[in-house]
Order: structure tokens, then sequence, then C-alpha cells
């Protein structure tokens, strides 16, 4: 077992009983943390407690909505002196509901409705609960200019009125946000070790020295995580630079104007390329024609939302063409059946690692060891 693992587990001592809330939309992603809680607890907490020993951790809930689109948060079990544990998926278009006998699909805005219904139908009677919420609402929208909205750190300020201990996400857009709300927990966790190993279980023969391999960061707001991989595989690391026009707004965000390479060349390099989210993709895929143009080998695209908002058929195309390898991103939000038959798209199950941080965080052991992954992709190198 992994050092932190034995650590969590060694006088295993539940601050409270462990409940899991996964909500429509992450139901799916539920079980599969539910499957590697019961295993851990049932052999290493119940055999020492048995009222820590259960069959699954989760707790049903339902949030039933009128033809007119209102809804209600429902619970079936008690969460009376429970470490509570909701897992959101905001991202998830799938759901979809009824309204006025037209088929409607959920938006952020309702799933972050429905959370703040089963946190309320929880009446206060958990003894902590903690909001698991991979794809951040409102993150996008995290600083303001001239006369606009702050969701994200509204979102923060009322889960804190709610009674709500602490925030789980995944590299967040702008991990600043939780200066919203100072005197609540934010924790911020990265998929890094997970893409990796997805990485290099699909590709074992990729030579990652700097000969062979580079990191290039899309743009100036990604350099963060780019210069993160390509520290710890020591190779070099390039940048695209977007020049954008703020004076205008097309679908939401200013178009680019410039896109421009700063960095080593490129040439007969294979490339990684890390970003948060992939959106509709028009970037990223300049980004591969120009770096194919430069000479480059095979380019790996990776990002911990792949949401695809136009579509599939532009990365079909540009996958026929050449121009990149793979994307690689993880289940921490909805992947449809359509995406997940893509030969060029790769899944990083990230259920295993939000277990280890609900075991951590229910014994209020340290999760340090799980926000450092350094270590981890040493040895996976080492493997490899």
């Amino acid at each position: 077992m992994p050092t932190f693992f034995t650590e969590v587990f060694e006088d295993a001592s539940p601050v409270a009983p462990l409940g899991l809330i996964a909500l429509e939309g992450a139901k799916e992603l539920g079980k599969r943390i539910d499957n590697y809680l019961v295993e851990w607890y049932n052999r290493d907490v119940g055999n020492k407690n048995p009222k820590f020993k259960k069959k699954s951790f989760i707790i049903e809930n339902h949030c039933p909505r009128f033809t007119t689109g209102d809804a209600k948060g429902m619970l079936e079990d008690s969460v009376r002196g429970y470490d509570v544990y909701v897992l959101v998926d905001v991202g998830n278009y799938n759901c979809t509901y009824n309204l006025f006998g037209r088929t409607n699909s959920m938006s952020p805005d309702d799933h972050y409705a429905d959370l703040k219904r089963i946190i309320s139908a929880a009446g206060g009677k958990a003894e902590r609960i903690t909001v698991i919420m991979p794809l951040l609402y409102g993150g996008r929208q995290h600083r303001r200019n001239s006369r606009e909205s702050l969701d994200g750190a509204q979102m923060l300020q009322e889960l804190y009125s709610m009674g709500v201990k602490d925030i789980i996400t995944f590299d967040a857009h702008d991990p600043r946000i939780q200066n919203a709300v100072p005197l609540m927990g934010f924790d911020n966790f990265f998929p890094t070790y997970q893409i990796m190993k997805a990485l290099m279980s699909q590709y074992p023969n990729i030579e990652f020295d700097d000969k062979h391999f580079m990191i290039v960061s899309p743009d100036e707001g990604a350099m963060n995580r780019n210069i993160y991989y390509a520290s710890i595989l020591g190779v070099d690391l390039g940048m695209f630079y977007k020049r954008r026009d703020y004076t205008t707004i097309v679908n939401g965000r200013n178009p680019i104007v410039a896109h421009e390479y700063i960095g080593t060349k490129v040439k007969d390099k294979d490339i990684l390329v890390a970003d948060d989210i992939i959106a509709t993709g028009d970037s990223v895929l300049r980004l591969c024609r120009e770096l194919k143009e430069k000479g480059c080998g095979k380019i790996f695209l990776t990002a911990t939302y792949a949401l695809f908002t136009e579509g599939f058929d532009k990365f079909d195309k540009a996958y026929e063409e050449g121009l990149f390898t793979s994307v690689i991103s993880t289940n921490l939000t909805y992947n449809s059946p359509e995406l997940l038959s893509r030969s060029w798209f790769i899944c990083a199950d990230l259920s295993k690692y939000i277990s280890y941080i609900i075991s951590a965080c229910n014994q209020n052991k340290s999760v340090s060891p799980l926000l450092n992954s350094s270590d981890r992709i040493h040895e996976l190198l080492g493997k490899a």
C-alpha cells in the first residue's frame, strides 16, 4: 500500500460515521468512490469498531421537480451525527427534467440549486458537511472587470452561510477565489499523477528526456501547471502567448487576435500540452497546427475537464489530419458515451484518489501527501 494510505488507516479513528451523498449528475462517480470506501473501512476500520462497517456509505437522495420546474431536495436516511460528503458535478449536461412538457437539460445553475436543496434537507443535523465539487461552479467567473457578477465567490459565501465546513475541488481555474471565504476550508487538488499514469499506460514507449520531449503551455494562465510537468520530467518548457480583443465578446469570451509561440525549438520532439479546461477546443487545435508546422512529433493534449462544448467533429477531423495524438482527461465531470468511444480520448479515473481524500478527512488526517504527487510520478517514471 502507498505510504499515505498506511498513515490514514494506522490507528484509524473516524471523527463521525461516514456518509456519501452523490447528487444526480455524480452518481456513477459516487458508486466508484463508495466501492473503495466500503472495501477499506470494512477491512481496516470495521474490524475495530463495527459501527463503521457498512455495505454502502451512500445516502440516497432525490430532487424531484414539478412540471413548472420547481424542485425540492429529499434525503432517504437520517444524517444526524454523520460526517457527510456531498458530491456534485455541475457540468453534467446529460441530466434532464420536464419543464412545461419539454425536456430541459440541467445547467450548472440547476445542479448548484440542487446542492443547496440537499444541504437544506439535512436540516443542520450532520456533524460536518463537506462539498466535493470537482468542477467549481462559477469558477471561470473568478474576478470582476467593471460591472460584472462574481458567481464563484458568491457561491462559496452561500455554502459557508449554510454550514458547509470545507470545499474540495480539483484544478480550480483561479484558486485565489478561496479568499472569498477565509474561514472555510478550501482544498484544491490536481490530477497530475493520474493523467501521467493514463498517458504512460497507453504510450509506454514515450522517451521523457529533453532530447525527445518537452512541455508547451497553451497560454500564460496555464503556466503553473505546465511548469510543474516540466520540472518533474526535467524537460524544456515553451509557451503560446494569446493576445485577445477585450473590446469584443463572442460566445461569452474575448476572441484571440494573435497566437505566438515563445520558447526553444520543438522540431522532432513529442509535446505535452496541459490545461484545466477544453471548451470549444478552437485555440488548442490552432496551437496543434502551429506546432506541427514547426516540425514537432506527437502532441498529447491534457485537460482536467474535457468539455467539448461544440461537439467532437473538429477534433475528429484534426486527429485524421494528424494534428494531435490523443486527449487525456478525467472523469471528474460527465464524459458522454460518444466521447469515450473516440480512439483519441483517454480517461483517467479519479475515483480512488477522491476516496483517499475522503478517508483522510473523515479521520482528520493530513492531506498533504495527497496534494504532492511528485514522488509518485518519479516512481512511475522509474517503472516505465
